[in-house]
């Protein structure tokens, strides 16, 4: 009886090992193929070959290289320049030291690009943070020529200047992606905040323009005031769980009504909050607060979670329940365009 028992055990165990196998993970965001939906966020996280290299390991499908900020290559000319005053008796000694020091800091990235290239077979997706059309654009072409596969721009624009009207401040993302197609012809994402008057049809003229893929979005510094001190400090430098519902509610109005793939960003820091993206229509999802909190060892952990109720569910693959809680196939227009609290504070006293 003991041996037909575990007999009997080892059948369902492998039963369930085949399952497990059956149940396919992969989805398509901006062309590429990933092998799972869990995308590694900008961050310090993606910044050395080495971090990548576990990254790849632990399973994720992707990363997205720390950003390089536009700012920062201006900086460092700056920085360059006024600590060489003296040596500037020629325009031409300018010329050279302002090359230099784009060059040097550009080149760190372009050879972060080719080596994580040649160590992962993951893709790589380089990320510039711009808020102009300027200098930085000639740089794009040679991220491609790096070898990088796709190129996530990190459009971080806080309308906050009183003289600009609102078409002045989209105007911004239209020129930046319209220069940056003139350079590469790899795949392009914005990533980009909800601060627009009109954010549904902002994001629809955006997947107009052939960009690839939208990030549902990015995450600005939190200014907070030290009263002690008089100074002004961040605050809110990790995403929370409770952040995933503003992502969430626009991956799910607006995923089948743009013309371009959708990620998801922020507040995603379990299995169950990949999978809530993808019911809501999202191709891909993006981490990096929670992985700093328990580890790259983590991203097992999601997957695992991901599996066991698809298996549950009795899905085999992503796109069998991929946008079913959408605006547009649930018919529960409320839930996501109600925006007042009436049925929240009910009974509340």
């Amino acid at each position: 009886m003991f041996l037909q028992n575990e007999f009997i055990f080892l059948l369902i165990n492998n039963q369930l090992k085949n399952d497990r196998k059956m149940i396919d993970l992969s989805t398509k965001y901006m062309g590429l193929t990933l092998k799972n939906p869990i995308i590694i966020g900008s961050s310090g996280l993606t910044n050395s070959v080495e971090k990548i290299v576990e990254i790849e390991k632990n399973g994720a499908a992707a990363v997205v290289l720390k950003s390089l900020f536009e700012e920062q290559i201006k900086h460092e000319i700056n920085k360059t320049i006024s600590q060489n005053d003296n040596q500037f008796a020629y325009p031409e000694a300018l010329d050279y030291i302002k090359n230099y020091s784009e060059e040097h800091s550009f080149e760190s990235y372009l050879n972060l690009i080719r080596e994580s290239k040649k160590a992962v077979k993951i893709p790589i997706i380089a990320s510039i943070n711009c808020v102009t059309s300027s200098e930085w654009i000639a740089y794009a072409k040679k991220i491609q020529d790096a070898g990088a596969d796709a190129l996530e721009l990190n459009i971080f624009l806080l309308p906050s200047d009183v003289n600009n009207s609102s078409e002045q401040n989209e105007k911004v993302y239209f020129d930046i992606i319209s220069e940056v197609k003139k350079q590469v012809t790899i795949p392009i994402a914005v990533k980009t905040s909800f601060y627009f008057s009109g954010l549904a049809k902002m994001m629809l003229k955006l997947s107009w323009t052939g960009i690839s893929g939208l990030v549902f979005f990015n995450r600005f510094f939190s200014p907070d005031i030290d009263i002690d001190n008089f100074t002004i400090t961040n605050t809110n430098v990790y995403s929370h769980p409770e952040e995933i519902s503003t992502s969430l509610r626009w991956v799910a109005i607006l995923s089948d009504k743009l013309y371009c793939d959708v990620a998801a960003s922020t507040g995603i820091h379990d299995g169950r909050a990949v999978i809530k993206q993808l019911l809501a229509g999202a191709k891909a999802t993006q981490i990096a607060s929670v992985l700093y909190k328990n580890g790259f060892e983590y991203i097992g952990v999601m997957l695992k979670e991901i599996e066991e109720w698809m298996q549950k569910n009795n899905y085999k693959n992503i796109e069998e329940f991929r946008g079913k809680m959408s605006y547009k196939k649930t018919g529960n227009t409320p839930a996501y365009l109600r925006v007042q609290f009436m049925k929240y504070f009910a009974g509340i006293e």
